[in-house]
C-alpha cells in the first residue's frame, strides 16, 4: 500500500457521512487526510462507548484509490493506539467474517456499486455488528471533523499493523454452513463486474483451474478492475444484467448469478436469463432456514412482495416487518434472535453469520436447493411468486414531506384502506395491492414500490399514485 497522505484538507464531513457509511468522490469529497481523521476518531468513538478498540480488522476492494484510504485510515488508528490487522483485498462480507470470527471492530473500503471516481468506508463493532448515524457514526463524524479543523488534536499513539489473509478461513467458514458437495452437478454463470466476486468466488466455490464442488462456473469479469471497463458494479440496475443473461442462454448454465462491487449482494437469473426476484429469494431461503430451526424468527423489510411473510407463517415461522435499511435490518435481527433476513435490494442477513449480510451465503443456498432436486430454477422459485411488483420508481419532488401528505389525503379515506408510516407512507388496499412511497436521505426523490395480484391492477395503482407524485 502507497504511503499516508500528509495534506490536510479541510471539508464538511456531513457531505460524505451518509446514513450508514462514508462515500463520496475521491480525493475531491474523500481523500487519505480524511481517512486518517476517521481512522483515529472510530477508535476513540468505541472506546467513549465503552468499546474494546484495541485492534481493528480492515480489508479493502480492487478500487485505486482504496489501498491508500485504508493505509491512511490504519495510521489514524494507530495514532489513537490501536493495532491494525490488515486482511488485504477483500469483499464486505469477507470484513463481516472477520469481525465476527476475530470479535474485532472493522473497516472496510469500498463505495460497492458507486462509479470509479468513488471510494468510501464502511464500519462495524466487535461481532459485525452495525454502525449508523444513530449509533455511533454522527459521534465518528463530528470527531473526524474536530480532527481535520483543527479543534481537537490529533492523537499520538503508536500501534503496529499486521498483514493477514483471511480468503482462506471466510470460504471454509461458508462451506461449513451450506454443504454443496452432493448436490447435482450444475453449470453456473457468474457476472463478478470486475468487482470482489472474481476475488471470492473462486475461493468459495471453486473454479476451473481448482474445482471445489460440483458447480461448473462460467466467469464473466473476473478480472479486478475499479474502472468497470465492462458494465456498471450494479445488477439492481437491469442494463447490467444483459451480458449475463445471454451468457446463460449461450451455454445453457442451470442460473447465473450476479455480484456488486463489494459482492455483498447477489442477483439471480433463472436458466432463461430471467431476473428472479429478491423477494423469491428470500421466501427460498427462508424455508431453508426454517427446516433447520422451526418456529424461527425471519425479518423482511417493508418493501419485500407479501409472499414472504406469507410463506414464512405457511411454514411455522415468524415473519417480522421492518423498515429498509441494513442497519434498521440488523438491529432487528438482534432483537428478536432472527435466523434469517432478506431485502427488495438482494442484501440477505443470516443468523449463523453474526446477524450480517452476505451475497455469497444466499447465492449458495440457491444452488444447494436447486442442486437437491430436479426442477429447473424457474419451476422452483415460482413456489415463492406470487403477486406482480413494480420495481422501484423514483420521483424528483420539492417537498417530500407535503407530497406524502397529499398522497394519503388522495388515497388514505378509501374503504378498507389501511396506512402506515413505519417507512414513508404504506397504503395497503383490500384486495391484497399495497403502495409504499419513501422519502431519499440523500436527494429531493420520492420512491415508490407498488404490488398487486396480477399486472393489470399493479400498473393502474402505480399509475394513480405517480398521478398525485407528479402532479
Amino acid at each position: 500500500m502507497r504511503g499516508v497522505e500528509t495534506r490536510v484538507a479541510v471539508r464538511d464531513l456531513s457531505e460524505i457521512v451518509k446514513a450508514y457509511d462514508v462515500r463520496g468522490v475521491v480525493p475531491d469529497q474523500l481523500d487519505e487526510s480524511i481517512a486518517r481523521a476517521v481512522g483515529a476518531a472510530f477508535v476513540l468513538t468505541l472506546r467513549d462507548l465503552g468499546e474494546s478498540a484495541d485492534e481493528i480488522v480492515m480489508a479493502y476492494d480492487m478500487r485505486a484509490s482504496s489501498p491508500g484510504l485504508a493505509a491512511a485510515f490504519a495510521a489514524g488508528a494507530n495514532a489513537a493506539g490501536a493495532n491494525v490487522l490488515d486482511a488485504g483485498l477483500g469483499s464486505t462480507d469477507m470484513l463481516y467474517y472477520a469481525s465476527g470470527s476475530l470479535g474485532r471492530p472493522g473497516a472496510m473500503f469500498t463505495a460497492s456499486h458507486n462509479p470509479a471516481e468513488y471510494g468510501g468506508i464502511k464500519l462495524c463493532r466487535a461481532g459485525a455488528k452495525p454502525i449508523g448515524q444513530d449509533t455511533g457514526l454522527a459521534q465518528i463524524r463530528d470527531r473526524a471533523q474536530a480532527l481535520l479543523d483543527g479543534t481537537a488534536p490529533m492523537p499520538d499513539g503508536t500501534g503496529d499493523v499486521t498483514r493477514r489473509d483471511l480468503l482462506g478461513d471466510y470460504a471454509a467458514h461458508l462451506r461449513s454452513l451450506v454443504d454443496l458437495s452432493g448436490i447435482r452437478p450444475l453449470t453456473v454463470a457468474v457476472d463478478a463486474g470486475n468487482g470482489m466476486a472474481g476475488h471470492t468466488v473462486p475461493a468459495v466455490l471453486g473454479d476451473s483451474m481448482h474445482p471445489a464442488l460440483p458447480l461448473r462456473i462460467i466467469p464473466l469479469y473476473f478480472e479486478l478492475d475499479g474502472t468497470f471497463p465492462n458494465h456498471e458494479a450494479n445488477p439492481l440496475d437491469p442494463a447490467n444484467l444483459v451480458d449475463l443473461q445471454k451468457r446463460v442462454r449461450e451455454t445453457d448454465a442451470d442460473l447465473g448469478l450476479a455480484f456488486d462491487g463489494d459482492a455483498d449482494r447477489c442477483f439471480v437469473v433463472d436458466e432463461h436469463g430471467q431476473p428472479v426476484s429478491p423477494s423469491a429469494i428470500t421466501a427460498l431461503v427462508a424455508v431453508r432456514e426454517l427446516a433447520k430451526h422451526p418456529g424461527a424468527t425471519i425479518i423482511h423489510n417493508l418493501i419485500t412482495s407479501s409472499a414472504v411473510p406469507e410463506i414464512v407463517a405457511e411454514h411455522g415461522g415468524r415473519p417480522v416487518r421492518t423498515r429498509v435499511g441494513h442497519s434498521f435490518i440488523k438491529d432487528k435481527m438482534a432483537e428478536t434472535g432472527a435466523v434469517f433476513g432478506g431485502e427488495h435490494s438482494a442484501h440477505y442477513y443470516f443468523g449463523d453469520f453474526w446477524g450480517a449480510d452476505t451475497g455469497m451465503l444466499a447465492a449458495m443456498h440457491v444452488l444447494a436447493a436447486l442442486g437437491e432436486q430436479d426442477k429447473p430454477l424457474s419451476q422452483l422459485v415460482a413456489e415463492y411468486s406470487r403477486y406482480v411488483s413494480s420495481g422501484e420508481i423514483n420521483s424528483e419532488v420539492a417537498d417530500q414531506q407535503a407530497k406524502l401528505r397529499e398522497v394519503e389525503q388522495a388515497f388514505g379515506d378509501i374503504d378498507g384502506v389501511e396506512v402506515d408510516h413505519l417507512d414513508g407512507l404504506t397504503l395497503r388496499f383490500p384486495d391484497g395491492a399495497w403502495a409504499n412511497l419513501r422519502p431519499s436521505n440523500t436527494e429531493p426523490l420520492l420512491r415508490l414500490n407498488v404490488e398487486a395480484p396480477n399486472e393489470e391492477r399493479m400498473a393502474a395503482l402505480r399509475d394513480e399514485v405517480l398521478a398525485v407524485v407528479r402532479n
